[in-house]
């Protein structure tokens, strides 16, 4: 793990400058991805939606490191979410020579590591929910689970039994949630 200055907030510049793509800017926080198993779930739960999105032609997928400036009144404000989805729809012609996209995604994708604390998720996900983003899903590897949080305020808590669907937003997609999770 790359040591960090002990500072409380960063400015986009020195953001920018650390040497690591595993960090994240949120509300002039940098946070840390430290779990090679919520990577792990992460890869599971892009492949699981490339495939479906390459079937269906619904729209694009991209793994961490995506950068969405979505917020034009907090000019400061980075998400990178560990997953997320856009409708083909809401793509720009130019969309790859942008180095950052300026609209939400439909489907954002938070994938817990031990170091996240519940009111910093509790606050990405309403930021999430703010900007636009339809779907909302935290994953919890340990606890294999998958909460839901969609635009309209409803929530469901999907356990490794049950099937997550992209509803509205992924026609089309279902998996059982076990197969994002690693064996037992």
């Amino acid at each position: 793990m790359i040591a960090l200055p002990a500072r409380p907030s960063y400015v986009r510049e020195e953001f920018v400058a650390l040497p690591d793509d595993q960090f994240e800017f949120v509300r002039r926080r940098v946070e840390i991805y430290t779990s090679h198993l919520s990577a792990l779930v992460a890869g599971k739960v892009v492949t699981r939606l490339s495939n479906c999105c390459d079937a269906t032609s619904s729209g694009l997928v991209f793994a961490c490191g995506t950068e969405y400036r979505c917020l034009s009144n907090e000019p400061e404000q980075y998400l990178k979410p560990d997953v997320s989805f856009i409708r083909n729809e809401r793509l720009t012609a130019d969309w790859m020579a942008d180095a950052y996209f300026s609209i939400a995604p439909d489907l954002a994708v938070e994938v817990l590591s031990p170091n996240d604390l519940a009111y910093n998720v509790d606050a990405k996900i309403r930021l999430y929910l703010r900007v636009g983003v339809q779907l909302v899903w935290i994953v919890n590897p340990e606890q294999r689970t998958v909460a839901i949080y969609r635009a309209d305020g409803s929530v469901t808590l999907l356990n490794e039994d049950d099937v997550l669907e992209g509803e509205q937003v992924i026609t089309g997609f279902t998996c059982a949630c076990r197969e994002i999770f690693p064996g037992l």
